[in-house]
């Protein structure tokens, strides 16, 4: 809001709704590029899709830590898991923007679909496709070098 009545308070209120979602767009990308995967940012996506094949699956279901289990009991495990989120944050480089857009807001930043979509600019059906086609493309890569989850 302050970068909107800074930089464009003089253009027409009409033109503010647009302008808006441009700018948070661009500063939610800004934030993502800068900064460095967070201590243990998902527990290692325990469960990517079911064994069934659910079109309507949603990773977010599955993810729990009530007891904090995504932090490493021994020295192994977590120089294990430090290794594993590396080759998830290369692979997540590699994802198309708009996927990984979908993914960081989602299941980073814990937004639901409906301010995902909100904040993306498209469709909450559009999230689910580009979230959907982003666990799926982390999970092939990561089963290609034999990264194998629970």
């Amino acid at each position: 809001m302050l970068k909107l009545a800074e930089r464009y308070g003089t253009k027409p209120s009409v033109e503010f709704p647009m302008l808006f979602q441009r700018i948070l767009q661009n500063t939610i990308r800004d934030h993502f590029r800068r900064q460095k995967v967070k201590d243990a940012w998902v527990s290692l996506f325990s469960a990517f899709t079911p064994s069934g094949g659910e079109e309507d699956f949603d990773p977010l279901d599955v993810l729990k830590d009530d007891e904090n289990n995504s932090t490493p009991q021994t020295p192994d495990t977590a120089l294990q898991q430090h290794q594993i989120i590396g080759l998830i944050e290369n692979e997540l480089s590699r994802l198309p923007a708009r996927q990984r857009e979908a993914f960081l807001l989602r299941y980073w930043e814990g937004l639901d679909t409906n301010e995902t979509a909100a904040a993306m600019g498209c469709s909450e059906g559009s999230v689910k496709t580009h979230c959907s086609r982003a666990v799926h493309a982390l999970a092939a890569s990561l089963k290609a070098k034999g990264v194998e989850l629970p």
